[in-house]
Protein backbone atom coordinates (compact mmCIF):
# COMPACT_ATOMS: atom_id res chain seq x y z
CA UNK A 1 0.00 0.00 0.00
CA UNK A 2 0.99 3.31 -0.83
CA UNK A 3 2.49 5.63 2.27
CA UNK A 4 0.45 8.37 3.26
CA UNK A 5 2.02 11.99 1.95
CA UNK A 6 1.44 13.07 5.32
CA UNK A 7 4.01 10.89 6.46
CA UNK A 8 7.25 12.25 4.64
CA UNK A 9 9.50 14.01 6.92
CA UNK A 10 12.67 15.66 6.21
CA UNK A 11 15.60 15.54 9.36
CA UNK A 12 16.27 18.99 9.37
CA UNK A 13 19.56 17.81 11.45
CA UNK A 14 20.49 15.43 8.55
CA UNK A 15 19.81 18.14 5.86
CA UNK A 16 21.60 20.68 7.44
CA UNK A 17 25.12 18.37 8.19
CA UNK A 18 24.33 17.58 4.11
CA UNK A 19 24.39 21.06 3.08
CA UNK A 20 27.15 21.92 5.15
CA UNK A 21 29.22 19.23 3.56
CA UNK A 22 28.93 20.28 0.39
CA UNK A 23 29.82 24.46 0.69
CA UNK A 24 32.78 22.94 2.90
CA UNK A 25 33.90 21.72 -0.20
CA UNK A 26 35.69 24.34 -2.66
CA UNK A 27 33.77 24.35 -6.25
CA UNK A 28 33.93 27.49 -8.65
CA UNK A 29 33.32 27.00 -12.22
CA UNK A 30 36.25 24.58 -13.58
CA UNK A 31 37.22 23.05 -10.50
CA UNK A 32 34.20 20.42 -9.22
CA UNK A 33 36.04 17.54 -9.29
CA UNK A 34 36.42 17.54 -5.41
CA UNK A 35 32.65 18.07 -5.07
CA UNK A 36 31.47 15.39 -7.53
CA UNK A 37 33.55 12.64 -5.70
CA UNK A 38 31.60 13.88 -2.62
CA UNK A 39 28.00 13.49 -4.54
CA UNK A 40 29.27 10.22 -5.77
CA UNK A 41 30.15 8.84 -2.33
CA UNK A 42 26.50 10.20 -1.24
CA UNK A 43 24.32 8.74 -4.10
CA UNK A 44 26.47 5.34 -3.52
CA UNK A 45 25.79 5.43 0.19
CA UNK A 46 22.25 6.07 -0.50
CA UNK A 47 21.91 2.40 -2.51
CA UNK A 48 21.71 4.73 -5.67
CA UNK A 49 22.56 3.73 -9.47
CA UNK A 50 25.62 5.92 -9.70
CA UNK A 51 26.68 7.51 -13.84
CA UNK A 52 30.29 9.31 -13.71
CA UNK A 53 30.07 11.70 -16.65
CA UNK A 54 33.62 13.04 -17.52
CA UNK A 55 32.34 16.25 -19.27
CA UNK A 56 36.57 17.38 -19.32
CA UNK A 57 39.48 16.02 -17.52
CA UNK A 58 38.65 17.36 -13.89
CA UNK A 59 35.01 18.08 -14.56
CA UNK A 60 32.40 15.38 -14.11
CA UNK A 61 28.84 15.16 -13.87
CA UNK A 62 27.80 12.53 -11.25
CA UNK A 63 24.05 11.44 -11.67
CA UNK A 64 22.28 9.35 -9.07
CA UNK A 65 19.31 7.31 -10.07
CA UNK A 66 16.93 5.63 -7.51
CA UNK A 67 15.66 2.82 -9.62
CA UNK A 68 11.15 2.54 -9.22
CA UNK A 69 9.46 -0.81 -9.68
CA UNK A 70 8.42 0.53 -13.58
CA UNK A 71 5.41 1.69 -14.62
CA UNK A 72 5.97 5.22 -13.65
CA UNK A 73 7.67 8.69 -15.31
CA UNK A 74 11.02 9.52 -14.18
CA UNK A 75 11.28 12.92 -12.47
CA UNK A 76 14.78 14.19 -12.49
CA UNK A 77 16.32 16.97 -9.81
CA UNK A 78 19.25 18.93 -11.94
CA UNK A 79 21.54 21.07 -9.71
CA UNK A 80 24.90 22.83 -10.38
CA UNK A 81 27.79 22.19 -8.50
CA UNK A 82 29.56 25.13 -9.47
CA UNK A 83 29.34 28.41 -7.47
CA UNK A 84 29.61 31.79 -8.60
CA UNK A 85 32.74 33.01 -6.75
CA UNK A 86 35.88 30.93 -5.61
CA UNK A 87 35.83 32.44 -2.35
CA UNK A 88 39.34 33.86 -2.75
CA UNK A 89 38.29 37.32 -4.58
CA UNK A 90 40.15 40.23 -2.56
CA UNK A 91 36.58 42.40 -3.12
CA UNK A 92 34.82 39.65 -1.35
CA UNK A 93 37.23 39.08 1.87
CA UNK A 94 35.53 39.29 5.26
CA UNK A 95 31.93 38.17 4.24
CA UNK A 96 31.37 34.82 5.65
CA UNK A 97 28.57 33.81 2.79
CA UNK A 98 30.73 34.06 0.01
CA UNK A 99 33.46 31.33 1.21
CA UNK A 100 33.01 28.18 1.26
CA UNK A 101 32.75 27.47 5.09
CA UNK A 102 29.33 26.49 5.98
CA UNK A 103 27.87 28.17 9.69
CA UNK A 104 25.30 28.41 11.35
CA UNK A 105 23.47 30.85 12.65
CA UNK A 106 20.61 31.09 14.14
CA UNK A 107 18.09 29.86 11.57
CA UNK A 108 20.20 30.47 8.90
CA UNK A 109 23.10 28.65 7.15
CA UNK A 110 25.85 30.40 5.26
CA UNK A 111 28.45 29.65 3.10
CA UNK A 112 29.11 29.93 -1.01
CA UNK A 113 27.18 27.86 -3.32
CA UNK A 114 24.41 27.32 -0.14
CA UNK A 115 21.92 29.82 -2.28
CA UNK A 116 22.99 28.68 -6.09
CA UNK A 117 22.79 25.72 -5.62
CA UNK A 118 24.18 23.42 -2.52
CA UNK A 119 21.30 23.98 -0.45
CA UNK A 120 18.69 22.40 -3.86
CA UNK A 121 21.13 19.88 -3.92
CA UNK A 122 21.03 19.03 -0.48
CA UNK A 123 16.96 19.11 -0.24
CA UNK A 124 17.12 16.56 -3.40
CA UNK A 125 19.04 14.28 -1.35
CA UNK A 126 17.18 14.73 1.79
CA UNK A 127 13.65 14.25 -0.18
CA UNK A 128 15.25 10.75 -1.43
CA UNK A 129 16.39 9.79 1.91
CA UNK A 130 12.90 11.00 3.52
CA UNK A 131 10.85 8.43 0.69
CA UNK A 132 13.28 6.00 1.16
CA UNK A 133 13.13 6.22 5.17
CA UNK A 134 9.09 5.77 4.88
CA UNK A 135 9.38 3.10 3.40
CA UNK A 136 7.75 4.58 -0.17
CA UNK A 137 8.34 2.40 -3.47
CA UNK A 138 7.92 4.60 -6.25
CA UNK A 139 6.76 2.97 -9.96
CA UNK A 140 9.10 5.58 -11.58
CA UNK A 141 12.57 6.98 -11.45
CA UNK A 142 13.78 9.45 -9.60
CA UNK A 143 17.12 10.68 -10.90
CA UNK A 144 19.59 13.43 -9.24
CA UNK A 145 21.73 14.82 -11.67
CA UNK A 146 24.57 17.43 -10.03
CA UNK A 147 26.54 19.13 -13.23
CA UNK A 148 29.26 21.47 -13.78
CA UNK A 149 29.73 24.23 -15.00
CA UNK A 150 25.95 26.20 -15.27
CA UNK A 151 27.13 29.69 -14.03
CA UNK A 152 26.72 32.47 -16.34
CA UNK A 153 30.17 33.06 -17.72
CA UNK A 154 32.30 32.18 -21.10
CA UNK A 155 35.70 32.04 -22.56
CA UNK A 156 36.17 34.86 -24.75
CA UNK A 157 39.81 36.58 -26.54
CA UNK A 158 42.74 35.23 -25.86
CA UNK A 159 42.87 36.51 -22.05
CA UNK A 160 40.19 34.78 -21.01
CA UNK A 161 40.45 31.28 -21.86
CA UNK A 162 40.01 27.59 -20.09
CA UNK A 163 37.81 25.30 -18.15
CA UNK A 164 37.18 28.13 -15.25
CA UNK A 165 35.53 29.91 -17.56
CA UNK A 166 33.43 27.13 -19.08
CA UNK A 167 29.67 27.68 -17.61
CA UNK A 168 26.50 28.64 -19.54
CA UNK A 169 25.23 25.10 -18.98
CA UNK A 170 28.15 23.24 -20.13
CA UNK A 171 27.37 20.31 -17.82
CA UNK A 172 23.48 20.10 -18.66
CA UNK A 173 24.82 19.82 -22.65
CA UNK A 174 26.44 16.77 -21.45
CA UNK A 175 24.45 15.19 -19.37
CA UNK A 176 21.63 15.42 -21.53
CA UNK A 177 23.30 14.14 -24.87
CA UNK A 178 24.91 10.68 -22.88
CA UNK A 179 21.50 9.27 -21.14
CA UNK A 180 20.67 12.01 -18.48
CA UNK A 181 17.14 12.11 -19.72
CA UNK A 182 13.81 12.11 -17.59
CA UNK A 183 9.90 12.67 -18.35
CA UNK A 184 10.11 16.20 -16.67
CA UNK A 185 12.93 18.13 -14.28
CA UNK A 186 12.60 20.15 -11.18
CA UNK A 187 15.89 22.42 -10.91
CA UNK A 188 15.98 24.10 -7.19
CA UNK A 189 17.65 27.30 -8.40
CA UNK A 190 16.68 29.88 -5.86
CA UNK A 191 13.16 31.44 -6.57
CA UNK A 192 11.38 32.03 -3.15
CA UNK A 193 9.17 29.30 -3.79
CA UNK A 194 7.70 30.67 -6.22
CA UNK A 195 7.17 28.29 -9.50
CA UNK A 196 8.88 29.94 -12.68
CA UNK A 197 6.93 29.45 -15.39
CA UNK A 198 9.48 31.29 -18.09
CA UNK A 199 12.90 32.77 -18.06
CA UNK A 200 15.03 35.04 -20.45
CA UNK A 201 17.87 33.94 -22.28
CA UNK A 202 20.98 35.81 -22.87
CA UNK A 203 22.72 36.63 -25.73
CA UNK A 204 26.37 38.81 -25.15
CA UNK A 205 27.75 41.21 -27.78
CA UNK A 206 30.87 42.85 -28.24
CA UNK A 207 30.96 46.52 -29.95
CA UNK A 208 33.90 47.81 -31.05
CA UNK A 209 35.43 51.38 -31.75
CA UNK A 210 38.70 52.02 -33.52
CA UNK A 211 41.46 54.52 -33.68
CA UNK A 212 44.98 55.68 -34.03
CA UNK A 213 47.33 54.07 -32.27
CA UNK A 214 49.65 57.68 -31.18
CA UNK A 215 52.08 59.06 -28.48
CA UNK A 216 50.76 61.15 -26.15
CA UNK A 217 52.88 63.99 -27.47
CA UNK A 218 51.63 64.06 -30.70
CA UNK A 219 48.16 63.68 -30.19
CA UNK A 220 46.60 67.41 -29.32
CA UNK A 221 43.86 68.03 -32.03
CA UNK A 222 43.29 64.54 -32.35
CA UNK A 223 40.84 63.53 -29.17
CA UNK A 224 38.27 62.84 -32.01
CA UNK A 225 39.76 59.97 -33.02
CA UNK A 226 40.94 58.43 -29.41
CA UNK A 227 38.63 54.98 -29.73
CA UNK A 228 38.28 55.49 -26.48
CA UNK A 229 36.28 58.98 -26.78
CA UNK A 230 34.70 57.73 -29.81
CA UNK A 231 33.21 54.63 -28.21
CA UNK A 232 31.77 57.66 -25.77
CA UNK A 233 29.58 58.34 -28.60
CA UNK A 234 28.83 54.71 -28.92
CA UNK A 235 27.46 54.50 -25.49
CA UNK A 236 25.40 57.42 -25.70
CA UNK A 237 23.61 55.78 -28.54
CA UNK A 238 23.49 52.35 -27.17
CA UNK A 239 21.71 53.94 -24.04
CA UNK A 240 19.05 55.43 -26.54
CA UNK A 241 18.36 52.29 -28.00
CA UNK A 242 17.83 50.46 -24.72
CA UNK A 243 14.40 51.28 -23.92
CA UNK A 244 13.20 50.07 -27.29
CA UNK A 245 14.70 46.70 -26.50
CA UNK A 246 12.98 46.32 -23.89
CA UNK A 247 10.03 46.88 -25.45
CA UNK A 248 10.57 45.06 -28.08
CA UNK A 249 11.13 41.81 -25.16
CA UNK A 250 8.62 42.39 -22.99
CA UNK A 251 7.69 38.56 -21.63
CA UNK A 252 5.18 37.53 -18.48
CA UNK A 253 4.29 41.48 -17.71
CA UNK A 254 8.07 42.50 -17.46
CA UNK A 255 10.40 44.79 -20.22
CA UNK A 256 13.74 43.22 -21.31
CA UNK A 257 16.56 44.31 -19.99
CA UNK A 258 20.25 45.16 -21.33
CA UNK A 259 23.32 45.02 -19.11
CA UNK A 260 26.31 47.10 -19.71
CA UNK A 261 29.12 44.50 -18.69
CA UNK A 262 32.29 45.72 -19.53
CA UNK A 263 34.32 48.02 -21.27
CA UNK A 264 38.23 47.76 -22.29
CA UNK A 265 39.94 49.85 -23.68
CA UNK A 266 44.13 51.27 -23.47
CA UNK A 267 46.84 50.42 -21.37
CA UNK A 268 47.20 50.47 -17.87
CA UNK A 269 51.17 50.52 -17.73
CA UNK A 270 51.60 52.67 -20.74
CA UNK A 271 49.13 55.30 -20.89
CA UNK A 272 51.38 57.13 -23.37
CA UNK A 273 49.50 55.79 -26.15
CA UNK A 274 46.17 56.12 -27.44
CA UNK A 275 44.44 52.92 -27.93
CA UNK A 276 43.88 51.19 -31.11
CA UNK A 277 41.00 49.24 -30.28
CA UNK A 278 37.77 49.86 -27.23
CA UNK A 279 35.68 47.22 -26.67
CA UNK A 280 32.34 47.53 -25.22
CA UNK A 281 30.54 44.34 -24.00
CA UNK A 282 26.44 43.77 -23.39
CA UNK A 283 24.51 41.27 -22.04
CA UNK A 284 21.15 41.54 -24.04
CA UNK A 285 18.56 39.37 -22.15
CA UNK A 286 15.76 37.65 -24.67
CA UNK A 287 12.55 36.19 -23.99
CA UNK A 288 11.82 32.54 -24.59
CA UNK A 289 9.52 33.12 -27.01
CA UNK A 290 11.96 35.01 -29.62
CA UNK A 291 14.38 32.31 -31.40
CA UNK A 292 17.82 33.45 -31.07
CA UNK A 293 18.29 34.15 -34.61
CA UNK A 294 15.30 36.57 -34.98
CA UNK A 295 17.60 38.24 -32.12
CA UNK A 296 20.70 37.93 -33.37
CA UNK A 297 19.37 39.23 -36.72
CA UNK A 298 17.75 42.83 -34.88
CA UNK A 299 21.02 43.27 -33.54
CA UNK A 300 22.83 43.12 -36.31
CA UNK A 301 20.83 45.42 -37.88
CA UNK A 302 20.98 47.87 -34.92
CA UNK A 303 24.59 47.75 -35.31
CA UNK A 304 25.07 48.56 -38.89
CA UNK A 305 22.55 51.34 -37.74
CA UNK A 306 25.48 52.23 -35.83
CA UNK A 307 28.26 51.74 -38.28
CA UNK A 308 26.10 54.42 -40.76
CA UNK A 309 25.50 56.84 -38.09
CA UNK A 310 29.52 56.60 -37.14
CA UNK A 311 31.29 56.01 -40.48
CA UNK A 312 34.42 56.58 -39.28
CA UNK A 313 34.64 54.70 -35.97
CA UNK A 314 35.50 51.45 -37.91
CA UNK A 315 32.66 50.26 -35.76
CA UNK A 316 33.03 46.41 -35.69
CA UNK A 317 30.94 43.39 -33.52
CA UNK A 318 30.65 39.66 -32.85
CA UNK A 319 28.36 37.80 -30.50
CA UNK A 320 30.09 35.07 -28.54
CA UNK A 321 27.25 33.62 -26.29
CA UNK A 322 23.79 32.65 -27.17
CA UNK A 323 21.98 31.35 -24.85
CA UNK A 324 18.24 30.72 -24.96
CA UNK A 325 15.55 31.04 -22.48
CA UNK A 326 13.15 28.48 -21.35
CA UNK A 327 9.43 28.11 -20.30
CA UNK A 328 6.52 25.77 -19.27
CA UNK A 329 2.82 25.60 -19.47
CA UNK A 330 0.71 26.80 -16.73
CA UNK A 331 -1.58 23.26 -16.83
CA UNK A 332 1.74 21.26 -16.73
CA UNK A 333 1.42 17.75 -14.44
CA UNK A 334 4.86 18.91 -13.30
CA UNK A 335 3.44 22.88 -12.20
CA UNK A 336 0.10 20.56 -10.87
CA UNK A 337 2.39 18.58 -8.64
CA UNK A 338 4.42 21.48 -6.92
CA UNK A 339 1.19 23.34 -6.70
CA UNK A 340 -0.57 20.56 -4.71
CA UNK A 341 2.88 19.71 -2.58
CA UNK A 342 3.50 23.06 -1.91
CA UNK A 343 0.16 23.60 -0.71
CA UNK A 344 0.12 20.77 1.35
CA UNK A 345 3.69 21.73 3.16
CA UNK A 346 2.47 25.68 3.55
CA UNK A 347 -1.26 25.42 3.43
CA UNK A 348 -1.74 27.68 0.18
CA UNK A 349 -0.58 27.54 -3.65
CA UNK A 350 2.37 29.06 -4.64
CA UNK A 351 2.89 32.47 -6.39
CA UNK A 352 3.83 32.10 -9.95
CA UNK A 353 7.40 34.53 -11.46
CA UNK A 354 8.51 34.98 -14.45
CA UNK A 355 12.83 36.24 -14.29
CA UNK A 356 15.47 37.46 -16.05
CA UNK A 357 18.33 35.70 -15.16
CA UNK A 358 19.63 31.85 -17.16
CA UNK A 359 19.17 28.36 -16.14
CA UNK A 360 20.13 24.54 -17.27
CA UNK A 361 15.92 24.50 -18.36
CA UNK A 362 17.60 26.05 -21.33
CA UNK A 363 19.19 22.84 -22.49
CA UNK A 364 16.86 20.37 -20.66
CA UNK A 365 13.29 22.25 -22.33
CA UNK A 366 15.24 21.52 -25.66
CA UNK A 367 15.81 18.24 -25.18
CA UNK A 368 12.18 17.46 -24.58
CA UNK A 369 12.31 17.61 -20.77
CA UNK A 370 9.60 20.26 -19.41
CA UNK A 371 11.66 21.52 -16.26
CA UNK A 372 10.25 23.94 -14.01
CA UNK A 373 12.58 26.37 -11.61
CA UNK A 374 11.59 26.20 -8.04
CA UNK A 375 13.35 26.24 -4.68
CA UNK A 376 13.89 28.07 -1.48
CA UNK A 377 15.68 31.89 -1.47
CA UNK A 378 16.21 34.47 1.49
CA UNK A 379 16.27 36.73 -1.35
CA UNK A 380 19.45 38.36 -3.13
CA UNK A 381 22.68 37.96 -1.01
CA UNK A 382 23.41 40.60 1.69
CA UNK A 383 26.40 42.36 2.94
CA UNK A 384 27.21 38.74 4.87
CA UNK A 385 26.74 36.92 1.34
CA UNK A 386 24.92 33.83 0.65
CA UNK A 387 22.89 32.54 3.22
CA UNK A 388 19.45 30.04 3.69
CA UNK A 389 17.11 30.04 6.23
CA UNK A 390 17.02 26.24 7.30
CA UNK A 391 13.03 26.03 7.95
CA UNK A 392 12.53 27.19 4.05
CA UNK A 393 15.31 24.26 3.36
CA UNK A 394 13.22 21.57 4.98
CA UNK A 395 10.26 22.82 3.82
CA UNK A 396 11.60 22.75 0.41
CA UNK A 397 12.59 19.37 0.90
CA UNK A 398 9.38 17.70 1.48
CA UNK A 399 7.59 19.71 -1.39
CA UNK A 400 10.19 17.88 -3.79
CA UNK A 401 9.72 14.56 -1.53
CA UNK A 402 5.80 15.08 -2.45
CA UNK A 403 6.03 15.78 -5.80
CA UNK A 404 8.26 13.14 -6.42
CA UNK A 405 5.91 10.46 -4.92
CA UNK A 406 3.11 12.55 -6.84
CA UNK A 407 4.80 12.25 -10.32
CA UNK A 408 6.73 8.72 -10.10
CA UNK A 409 3.42 7.20 -8.20
CA UNK A 410 3.76 5.05 -5.06
CA UNK A 411 3.07 0.94 -5.78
Amino acid sequence: MPIGRSGIQIDRRSLVETASAMVDIASPTGDEFAMAEHMARVFHDMGLHVQWQEVEEGRPNVVGTWRGAGGGKTLMFNGHMDTSYSGREPWLAGQRGFRPEARVDGDHLFGLGISNMKGALACYVEAARALQAAGVRLKGDVVIAAVVGEIEKTQWGDEFRGKEYRGYAAGSRHLVSHGGVADMCILGEPTEQRIVLGHYGSIWLRLSTRGPFIHTAFSGGRSDENSILRMRAVLDAVLEWIPEWQALTTYGGSPGVVNIGSIRGGFPWRVSRTPGRTDLFLDVRVPPTMPMAEARSALGEWVRSLQERFPDFGIDWEIYVTAPGAEIEEGHELVRAIDSAHAEVFGSAPERDTVRWFSDASVLTRYGIPTVNYGTSSGLPGAEGENLEIRGLVDTARVYALAAQQVCGAV
